[in-house]
């Protein structure tokens, strides 16, 4: 027999839930709507496990490249001895198969040193045509959101991908559109947030990207990650100040391209104020790309970065 006060507490709890769910999209409905702050910024610092790049060993999606001399926990450890307040583990570098065991030696490991885990991040390509290497691309990015789920790792770098050979942008931005809904409608229900990225292909420049953001379905789980150096475009610090207002996740790098492949050194200050213009709250990712050592140049970028933030 059903309990009547139970019951009523159900109904209850429901219309709550239903209220809730309806204000949330009321303050989303707008497509592409700058994400809501404070009335001031706030950062704090984490570095990104392919800073080590060349040092830690490729697993995801398949190994590839020489073996590492260098694992996800000595990295760990590395961030620690530079006092930093989070890491961003990317997906690449963990064991393929990865196992709970291995999920939460890292939760272990980051937790007892003071770390949290700012993100992670996924190689997929959104713009493949219908059919097996498509469905493997949604099930890659379903598996790592319960992966960050687990880990307790907020929000999941994600790309756009290239438009396939002899295909058109807009036929690969609706395929891409219609993905990341599919995706972030499934983080929504494991509390994380995707934050696509401006990395080359179609979202070589601020237009191209928020032609995709403003064809997603409104919500608060999906935003933009904000990378300083990916913008090989004339004027590259103006289109990063289109993308600030609705970055959930700030990435740095050290140097900028020209459209003809010129690399210059980028004007941290200028970046580090263009978020705060934005009223961005959240981390800065140091993302070292750079050919000399990281063991070396990292601390002397993160004093730099602490300075401006400061």
């Amino acid at each position: 027999m059903t309990d009547p006060t139970r019951s009523a507490m159900g109904r209850r709890a429901f219309l709550q839930a239903s209220a809730f769910g309806s204000a949330a999209w009321m303050m989303t409905a707008q497509a592409a709507s700058p994400v809501q702050r404070t009335d001031k910024s706030f950062f704090k610092l984490s570095l990104a496990a392919y800073s080590f790049h060349r040092q830690l060993t490729r697993f995801w999606p398949k190994p590839s490249g020489p073996p590492g001399t260098m694992t996800l926990a000595d990295f760990i450890q590395y961030a620690a001895e530079q006092d930093l307040d989070a890491v961003e583990l990317t997906s690449y570098y963990f064991p393929n198969p990865l196992a709970t065991a291995d999920l939460n030696a890292i939760k272990e490991q980051t937790f007892r040193l003071g770390l949290d885990l700012s993100g992670t991040a996924i190689g997929n390509d959104f713009c493949l045509a219908p059919g097996a290497a498509r469905d493997a691309q949604l099930a890659l990015c379903r598996t790592w959101i319960d992966y960050a789920a687990e880990m307790g790792a907020p929000v999941i770098r994600i790309f756009a991908g290239q438009i396939p050979k002899g295909d058109t942008e807009d036929a690969a931005v609706a395929r891409c559109v219609e993905a990341i809904n599919e995706s972030v409608r499934y983080a929504a229900q494991r509390g994380v947030v995707l934050a696509l990225e401006n990395h080359h292909g179609i979202t070589a420049t601020a237009g191209q990207l928020l032609k995709i953001v403003e064809q997603v379905t409104p919500s608060p789980w999906f935003g933009i990650n904000f990378d300083s150096g990916n913008f090989h475009t004339e004027d590259p610090y103006a289109d990063l100040e289109k993308i600030a207002p609705y970055t959930v996740n700030a990435q740095i790098k050290l140097s900028m391209k020209s459209p003809a492949g010129v690399k210059t050194a980028a004007d941290l200050p200028r970046i580090v104020s263009i978020l705060k213009q934005a009223r961005y709250r959240g981390y800065l990712v140091l993302e070292y790309e750079e050919p000399d050592d990281p063991r070396v140049e990292i601390p002397k970028a993160l004093h730099t970065l602490r300075e401006l933030i400061a």
